[in-house]
C-alpha cells in the first residue's frame, strides 16, 4: 500500500493506492480559513491535526502495511515555526492580501520586474517574499521567535518525522529560487529587504527530503518523501511531463501548467517557473487566484446547491443571455497571467429577467476564459489534462472543452496524492508503472459550433478585462 497526503487549502486528504495505482481508500477532513479585512490565515495545529486524523483513518481502513508515503500540499504563504516545528503565529495563506501595498511599491519601482527576470517568479501578495517583508515591518517579534519560514507541506513533514526544516525546489521556486542553479538567489533576498532574515529560509533539498514517521498518523518507521507541492504533484499524477503538454487544475486556485525545457524570462512578468525533480525541466505555471472559490461564492449568494449546477448549465444557453462575469473575487486580486493586486470581480448584463442559471453559467464561462488566457500565456501546444474538484461536474467539463476549443483528458480521483506517491517512489527507487497510474478516466471533446461562439466571447472577455485592469490602477 502506498499513501499520498494532500494538505489542501480547505480540505486535507489522504489516499491509499495499490501497486497498480488503484485507489483503495480516501479520507478527508475540512480545515478552516480565517478571513478578515484582506487577511487570510490558518491554524497550523488544526491543519496538522487533520493530517494525523485522515492518515489514521485511511490506514485503518486498509489492512496492508504502508510501503511508503508521499506528501504534498498548498504552496506559498508563510508558515512560521519554532525549533520544535510548533507554530509561532497562525499561518498566512497564499490567499492573504495584506502585503498588496508592498507589491504595488515593487511594481512601481522596478523591484517586481527585476525579481522576475532573475527567478521567473512574478510575486503576488500571498507569496513568501511580500508576506515576510510585511511581517518584518509589522510583526518583527514573530520572525524573531521563528526558527524557519516554511511552506505548508514542509511544516507537516517536520512534525510527522522530526526531521529538520527543509523544503524542495518546487516550493522554493516562489520567489527566491534561481531556476538555473536551483539554489536561493541572495540578491533577490536583499532586494526585498530580507537579508537579515535570510536564516529563516529552509534549506532546499534536491532531490526531495526523506525521513521516517514518528508514529503520528502513520506507523513508526514509515518512509516519507516531502514534496513536490500540489501543482507539480498534480502534473505528475496526471502524467504531464512531456514538453508542450499542459494541465488545468480546476480547484480553489485555477492553475494552468505547461511542461517545458525552455526558460524564457522575457515578456510580461506573470506566473512562475516551477523547478521539477529533473534539472532542465520546468513547469510554466499560471496559477490564477480565480477558481472554484468564485463559483462557490456565486452558488452561496444565489442559494444554488452544488448538485444543481449541471442542470442549470444544461438549461441555460451559451452566453448566459448576456450576463457576463469577470471572476476575480480574491481579496489579493490576480496573479496570473498578469499581476493586478487591486483587480476585483465584475458582474454585468444582469436584468430582472436574469436567472440563477444565467449567473452560474456566466461564472463558469468567465472562469473558462481565465483558464484559456492562462494556458495561452503558459505556451500550451500539446495535449491538455484536467483535474480538481470541478471535474465532478460533467456539464462544466463540456463547457470548458468548448471554451478552450480542445479535448480534455479528465483525470479524476486524488491526483495530487497520486503524484506525491509517484514522486516518493522515484525518490526511493520503487518501480511503479506511471502510465497506468496516470491514465485518464475520460476524454471530453469540444463541440465545433460552441467552440466558435466562445472564441468570439473570449475576445470580448479580454477587452472587458483590459478595461477592468485600467480601472484597478486608478
Amino acid at each position: 500500500m502506498y499513501v499520498g497526503i494532500d494538505v489542501g487549502t480547505s480540505m486535507v486528504k489522504a489516499a491509499a493506492f495499490d501497486a497498480t495505482g488503484r485507489e483503495l481508500a480516501v479520507a478527508s477532513r475540512p480545515v478552516e480559513l480565517s478571513l478578515h479585512g484582506g487577511v487570510v490565515e490558518q491554524d497550523m495545529e488544526e491543519v496538522y491535526g487533520a493530517v494525523v486524523a485522515v492518515l489514521g483513518e485511511v490506514t485503518g481502513r486498509v489492512p496492508e502495511p504502508v510501503e511508503l508515503a508521499g506528501l504534498t500540499g498548498q504552496g506559498d504563504g508563510v508558515w512560521l515555526v519554532d525549533g520544535e516545528g510548533r507554530p509561532v503565529r497562525p499561518a498566512a495563506s497564499w490567499m492573504d492580501g495584506r502585503a498588496h501595498g508592498l507589491v504595488d511599491r515593487w511594481l512601481a519601482d522596478g523591484t517586481f520586474e527585476t525579481v522576475f527576470r532573475r527567478t521567473g517568479s512574478a510575486m503576488f501578495p500571498g507569496c513568501p517574499g511580500p508576506l515576510l517583508a510585511w511581517l518584518d515591518r509589522h510583526e518583527p517579534k514573530a520572525l524573531d521567535a521563528a526558527k524557519a519560514a516554511l511552506y505548508c507541506k514542509d511544516m507537516v513533514f517536520h512534525r510527522l518525522t522530526g526531521a529538520g526544516p527543509a523544503t524542495d525546489v518546487s516550493d522554493a521556486s516562489m520567489p527566491f529560487l534561481d531556476p538555473r542553479t536551483r539554489t536561493y538567489d541572495n540578491r533577490v533576498v536583499e532586494l526585498l529587504g530580507l537579508a537579515h532574515r535570510r536564516g529563516l529560509l529552509a534549506p532546499v533539498s534536491d532531490p526531495v527530503a526523506t525521513a521516517e514517521a514518528r508514529g503520528e498518523g502513520l506507523p513508526s518507521g514509515t518512509r516519507i518523501a516531502n514534496g513536490p507541492y500540489d501543482l507539480p504533484a498534480c502534473a505528475l499524477g496526471a502524467g504531464v511531463t512531456s514538453p508542450g503538454d499542459g494541465l488545468l487544475i480546476v480547484g480553489t486556485c485555477l492553475a494552468s501548467l505547461v511542461a517545458t525545457t525552455e526558460l524564457d524570462l522575457s515578456g510580461e512578468p506573470a506566473g512562475l517557473y516551477i523547478s521539477t525533480d529533473r534539472p532542465g525541466h520546468w513547469l510554466r505555471a499560471m496559477p490564477a487566484m480565480v477558481g472554484t472559490a468564485a463559483l462557490d461564492w456565486v452558488l452561496s449568494t444565489t442559494g444554488v446547491r452544488h448538485d444543481e449546477v449541471d442542470g442549470l448549465l444544461a438549461g441555460t444557453p451559451p452566453g448566459a443571455h448576456g450576463v457576463r462575469v469577470l471572476p476575480y473575487f480574491a481579496p489579493s486580486g490576480e496573479r496570473a497571467p498578469f499581476v493586478e493586486p487591486r483587480l476585483r470581480a465584475e458582474l454585468t448584463g444582469v436584468s430582472l429577467e436574469s436567472t440563477r442559471g444565467d449567473l452560474v453559467r456566466a461564472t463558469c464561462e468567465g472562469i473558462g476564459y481565465a483558464a484559456r488566457h492562462c494556458l495561452e500565456a503558459a505556451g500550451l501546444t500539446g495535449s491538455l489534462a484536467v483535474c480538481g474538484g470541478g471535474t465532478r461536474s460533467s456539464a462544466w467539463m463540456r463547457l470548458l472543452a468548448d471554451v478552450l476549443g480542445r479535448p480534455l483528458r479528465v483525470v479524476e480521483g486524488e491526483v495530487g496524492a497520486r503524484g506525491a506517491v509517484l514522486a516518493a517512489a522515484e525518490r526511493y527507487g520503487v518501480g511503479l508503472d506511471a502510465p497506468a497510474w496516470t491514465k485518464p478516466t475520460a476524454v471530453v471533446e469540444p463541440d465545433p459550433g460552441r467552440a466558435a461562439f466562445y472564441t468570439k466571447g473570449y475576445a470580448e472577455h479580454l477587452d472587458r478585462l483590459g478595461q477592468a485592469r485600467d480601472r484597478a490602477r486608478t
